[in-house]
């Protein structure tokens, strides 16, 4: 079976990241896993040829479309990526042509993905079914009516299916989109979607970074670094003054596209019990040898906080509530301290810390599907 795999990240990781984690689930099929956002450095699994377009991305107040690459103008890019996409369907020929988020979002790639679709839809000899991956919870649009029957149009008119990366008893699509009974293909909840930690590498986390039983380890990320630089500033803030803090180490990860500037700031602090670097390969295992995990409240962090095990302090995104809707929802399950923007501030920060550590440990298994992956992986092989 071939599957075609379309994924556009436009500010962080976590759509690129999740995404692959579908794809590593599907070994038992030939993956293409098409990407067109900033370049990330990962190894990819035997089964899956990567297909790079040309890098288009937005800034962190989505005002429109730039060009990775700044000497190719953006049209020029959007062409080449339009024949390029268009050309590798027509020569592969897939089972399933697999999209991320979209008509839910990236409208913006419409460009590329329609003349896709009217292809798949002109040609039914291809058998391609056509399947949108979707996240749980959906940003809120300025015209809800309107983007709602845009996307039931075009939802109706060239997909299979809808496959709902969400445990329902704890986030439902209809949460954040109103007219589910308007579309006439199936919407099929998978889990969420995230690696679960090695339990080995956790401990040789701990062993190498010389933190015995009584050691503290914190571990504070910003995602794909883009927007929190001030979370891992006042962490770092935070951390000097914590009481007994020889006893604690901090790992920070600021992203792979955090502004250089900060980048350096960050990396001033850096000492014997002050780690700073840009990534990870296995941060969710990492996550698991962390007494607690300071970050933002992407869908990836979250999941990635749920599996392994470990007792959180989260700051949302503010640019739209779904950062802050996913964590109120997870905190129903699972010890997680929501920031406002003044509990960044010195000594409000120290203290939250200093009450998030100095919680009694618990059984924090939460009880929700994060089997995601592999359940997507099930269902398209069983259609």
């Amino acid at each position: 079976m071939k599957i075609v795999i379309y994924c556009q990240h436009v500010l962080g990781v976590g759509h690129f990241f999740r995404t692959l984690e579908i794809a590593r689930a599907m070994n038992s099929c030939q993956v293409i896993l098409v990407t067109g956002g900033g370049n990330i450095d990962v190894i990819f699994p035997r089964h899956i040829r990567h297909v790079s377009l040309p890098g288009l991305m937005m800034d962190s107040s989505f005002n429109g479309l730039y060009s990775v690459n700044p000497q190719k103008e953006l049209e020029d890019v959007k062409l080449a990526r339009q024949k390029l996409l268009l050309d590798l369907i027509k020569k592969e020929q897939p089972d399933f042509f697999f999209i991320e988020l979209y008509p839910f979002g990236r409208r913006a790639f419409r460009f590329e993905l329609i003349p896709v679709l009217d292809f798949i839809v002109q040609n039914p000899q291809m058998k391609c079914k056509v399947i949108c991956s979707l996240r749980d919870i959906l940003v809120e649009k300025k015209d809800t009516a309107k983007y709602e029957r845009r996307v039931i149009d075009t939802l109706n008119q060239y997909f299979d299916a809808v496959l709902v990366h969400s445990d329902p008893k704890l986030i439902r699509l209809d949460s954040t989109f109103s007219r589910l009974e308007k579309i006439n293909i199936p919407i099929v909840y998978t889990g969420f979607v995230t690696p679960v930690p090695d339990l080995e590498k956790a401990q040789a986390f701990r062993q190498n970074a010389g933190l015995n039983k009584n050691g503290t380890l914190i571990i504070a990320s910003a995602g794909g670094g883009n927007v929190g630089a001030p979370l891992l500033k006042a962490v770092i803030q935070a951390y000097q003054q914590l009481s007994e803090n020889e006893n604690i180490m901090l790992n920070v990860y600021t992203g792979p596209y955090m502004a250089e500037e900060d980048k350096v700031e960050l990396h001033s602090f850096s000492g014997s019990r002050i780690k700073i670097e840009e990534f990870t390969n296995d941060f969710v295992s990492l996550l698991s040898a962390a007494d607690l995990c300071v970050s933002m409240a992407g869908y990836n962090t979250c999941m990635n906080i749920i599996a392994a095990n470990v007792s959180a302090v989260v700051w949302p995104f503010d640019q739209n509530r779904e950062q802050r809707i996913r964590a109120e929802k997870i905190a129903q399950f699972v010890p997680m301290t929501i920031l406002e923007d003044k509990d960044l501030m010195i000594p409000a920060f120290t203290s939250i810390l200093e009450n998030c550590l100095g919680m009694q440990k618990k059984n924090l298994k939460s009880g929700l599907n994060i089997q995601g992956a592999f359940n997507t992986a099930k269902w398209i092989g069983g259609i």
